[in-house]
Formats: structure tokens, C-alpha cells, sequence
């Protein structure tokens, strides 16, 4: 098939969807399909610059990024579009999507939308006149018009589907790659790199941006709770933080008396990302907000189980993994989801938490042949809605 992808940027800079994105399309010309991927910025599209054989092209075309302007895209982004078999547009809110929307009506392509959560409930809370007058306008016909918008998991699509009433919604698992966890580094990487592994006996890891969305402030008072109560925790917080939300959690954990209980270890990659992984007794993230979450899976991957909140979107399948505890999102409920992962990974345990059942989940139910098969169905069911030769 000749798949093209729409999206304003792939700045990795940005967030995970340009990332989402490029897994994608690499994923998608690697099983031989023709591969485009338009944007309107010239950001992190080099590797891409000189045809390759199974590798995505990438064209960038300004003219598409103003939605009211009297410049028409490039003849070759037209060119591109009209000899497609399907349009996959990314993300909402951006005058680009609605301007390759439209492009892709004038020449009869069908394409398909993925909000990437930008519909959630959470989400359309926050400066939701903006939103609401976007979809007013715009937005609805644009979903409406789709072959599929397509959601990550079926949460989502409970949540997105009432703004697209008569729409088409389809549930496809976000693309991961899988390989980095066939073979585990180990921990001897991140106990070495992190010295707060070894001089504690509960190890918490928080792996995300420092952003009050990821509700960092509960694992802070879930810590203090935990210490309370006698539990010798630490929390290792891995990501990138914004400044002023990481000052009010210095001041909240000082006030609990906690502050060398919040270790920052700041961004952490690789194989030592992977080990730290592997070192740490969960992950927990007590998130306002996931459409999908890589870093759960991820962290089931590694065989560490996962506590997270019923505000994220896949927590239905994080639960049904066997590797994942849901609750709701307080410091109280938290602690409480560390405490039966512990009681449940103790050695004679009633109900044990087989953290080997919920790794062979992910690699059974997010294999990347079983997820791009499920990627082509909707590109294939979307191409078969064309309207013109």
C-alpha cells in the first residue's frame, strides 16, 4: 500500500506522538509498503532525506501549516496525496491536520485520525472553550469525515467518541518495539550508576516528565505514607522536570520530612534505563492522564510490575496483564497499591503477582507483527473507501 502519514513535526523535542509516529512509518516500510511522511517542519526529517529501500520519505511542506492562507500546497505534497491509498493525519487541535484533511477530500483519499488522547476527558478539561469552539468549527467535521479515528485502547475511545457522534472509531494498540527487552541488561548497570538502589529496601521509580499531569504529588505522600508505617522507601524520580512544579514538590516533600526519600536522577536512556527498570521493585505513576502509556508496558516487559491510576487509558489491559495494580489517584490509594504489590510479590503469597505471566502478555499482545497486521486491517478497510481511481 502507498501509506502516508500527516503531522505538523516529528521534533522528538515535542512528546511522544512525533515518536509514535516514526515508529510507525519505519514499522510500516520495513513490511514493504510505500511510506511518506509530510510535515510542515523541516525538524528530524534528515534521516529520511534520500530515498531508501523499506524506509519512510519524508516531504516538508510549509504552505500547510496556516489553515486560512492563499499559498496551496507544493505540487509534490498534492501529487503525493492523490496517489495514496490512504492519509493516516496525527493529532488534533493544528490547522495543518484540518488543511491534509480537506486536501485529501478535494482528491476522493479516505484518511484516518488518531487523536493520540488529545479527546480524553482530562485533556478536553483543560482550556476547554478553546477546544469546544475548535470542534465547533472545524474539529467534528474533520473526525466525522475519517474512515476510522483510531484510539489506543478502548477507554479512549469511550471518552473521544462523544465529540464524533457519527463518526467511525477503531481500537489498534500504539506500535512498540519490543527487541531491547528479548535480552535483560541486568541491574548491575543502574545499581552502580544509582547507589540509592542498594541502600534501600523498596525501590519506587517514577520514569516520565516531571509534570503535574503525571501526579507526582501522590507518590511524594505515598512515600511519606509508606515511611510512616515503617516501610524503608525511597522514590527514584527518572525524567525531565518542569521548574516550578519540581520546586513545590522539594517544598512538599520537606514538610513531610521525606526530602532524601525523593531522589531526581534526571533523563535516563538505553540499556541503563532498561537496568534501572530491572532494579526497581515497581514503577509507579499516578497520571492524571495516558492514552496508552509505553513506559507501563515497558515496565511489564522488564518483568517489574506496574501501579498506576483508573485515569489512564489502558487500564483495563494493564489489569488483565496479571503485572499491574489500578487505583484511584491520592497519596492513601497509592501507598496502598505499593503495599499489595509487596504483599503480593512475597514468596508464598495467595494470589502472587507472576510478573513472568504479565512479560509473555506484552510480548504475546503488543508483538510488533501482531500490531502492524492490526494497522494495515484499518489501512486496508480505510483504502477501500476511495472515491476516485
Amino acid at each position: 500500500m502507498r501509506i502516508v502519514h500527516a503531522i505538523t513535526s516529528v521534533d522528538l523535542r515535542l512528546g511522544g506522538t512525533a515518536r509514535a509516529v516514526i515508529d510507525l512509518a519505519e514499522a510500516m516500510a520495513a513490511r514493504g509498503h510505500e511510506v511518506t511522511v509530510i510535515t510542515a517542519n523541516d525538524v528530524n526529517v534528515e534521516q529520511w532525506a534520500q530515498a531508501q529501500p523499506k524506509r519512510p520519505r519524508s516531504l516538508v511542506d510549509k504552505n500547510l501549516k496556516p489553515i486560512f492562507s492563499a499559498r496551496r500546497p507544493s505540487s509534490e505534497t498534492m501529487r503525493t496525496l492523490r496517489t495514496a491509498d490512504v492519509v493516516h493525519v496525527h493529532a488534533m487541535w493544528e490547522p495543518f491536520n484540518l488543511r491534509v484533511a480537506a486536501c485529501c477530500r478535494a482528491v476522493g483519499v479516505p484518511y484516518v485520525v488518531t487523536p493520540h488522547g488529545m479527546l480524553d476527558d482530562w485533556c478536553m478539561a483543560q482550556k476547554p472553550w478553546k477546544k469546544r469552539l475548535h470542534l465547533a468549527l472545524h474539529g467534528r467535521a474533520f473526525l466525522e469525515g475519517a474512515a476510522s479515528v483510531h484510539c489506543t485502547a478502548a477507554a479512549e475511545l469511550q471518552q473521544s467518541a462523544k465529540w464524533f457522534p457519527r463518526g467511525r472509531g477503531r481500537v489498534v494498540p500504539n506500535l512498540m518495539d519490543l527487541k531491547a527487552f528479548e535480552v535483560l541488561p541486568g541491574i548491575e548497570e543502574a545499581v552502580a550508576a544509582f547507589p540509592e538502589i542498594s541502600q534501600h529496601a523498596v525501590r519506587l521509580l517514577f520514569l516520565s516528565r516531571v509534570s503535574p499531569k503525571k501526579g507526582v504529588q501522590h507518590l511524594v505522600d505515598a512515600v511519606a505514607q509508606l515511611v510512616h508505617d515503617g516501610v524503608d522507601a525511597v522514590a527514584l524520580i527518572a525524567g525531565g522536570a518542569d521548574a516550578d512544579y519540581r520546586v513545590a514538590l522539594d517544598a512538599r516533600a520537606q514538610k513531610l520530612g521525606i526530602t532524601h526519600r525523593i531522589v531526581y536522577l534526571g533523563h535516563v536512556g538505553g540499556t541503563l534505563k532498561l537496568s534501572l527498570i530491572q532494579a526497581c521493585d515497581m514503577m509507579v505513576i499516578p497520571s492524571s492522564q495516558e492514552n496508552f502509556g509505553f513506559v507501563f508496558f515497558e515496565s511489564l516487559a522488564a518483568g517489574t510490575p506496574v501501579v498506576t491510576t483508573e485515569l489512564v487509558d489502558t487500564r483495563d489491559e494493564l489489569r488483565g496483564s496479571g503485572g499491574a495494580v489500578i487505583v484511584q489517584q491520592n497519596g492513601a490509594a497509592v501507598s496502598a497499591g505499593i503495599r499489595e504489590v509487596m504483599r503480593r510479590r512475597e514468596p508464598h503469597a495467595a494470589d502472587p503477582m507472576r510478573m513472568d505471566v504479565a512479560r509473555a502478555w506484552v510480548f504475546r499482545e503488543l508483538a510488533l507483527d501482531v500490531v502492524t497486521a492490526q494497522f494495515e486491517a484499518m489501512y486496508r478497510d480505510a483504502a477501500s473507501m476511495r472515491t476516485t481511481a
